[in-house]
């Protein structure tokens, strides 16, 4: 069975780091599409970040606010696709989650297949 799991969110104060994991199982990582999505209170879901897993021809996407702060990556071997998190802000405050589909986009329409999301909360 298609399953996403994500893990890392936690409490940091401005400025620091944390590293998000999506653990997928019930198919490879190479032929998804692995999107990260933010929603905070009060707000629509944002799309973070994507990454077309293909192990021959990968390509990320990020949203304006997080570039250059941000970086996705994958590991094949552990099906495993991860989100760096650094110079965090309050504003980054949201629950996470990842998602698989099967086109790039920072859009949730592509993806059918979700996790339960990770609370990341950024404040002194």
């Amino acid at each position: 069975q298609l399953q996403l799991v994500e893990s890392g969110g936690g409490l940091v104060q401005p400025g620091g780091s944390l590293r998000l994991s999506c653990k997928v199982s019930g198919f490879t990582l190479d032929v998804w599409t692995i999107g990260w999505f933010r929603q905070a209170p009060g707000k629509e879901r944002e799309g973070v970040s994507c990454i077309s897993s293909s192990m021959s021809d990968s390509k990320t996407y990020y949203t304006d606010s997080v570039k250059g702060r941000f970086a996705i990556s994958k590991d094949d071997v552990k099906n495993t696709v991860y989100l760096q998190m650094n110079s965090l802000k309050p504003e980054d405050t949201a629950v996470y989650y990842c998602a698989a589909g099967g086109v790039a986009s920072l859009e949730d329409i592509p993806y059918d297949y979700w996790g339960q999301g990770t609370q990341v909360t950024v404040s002194s």
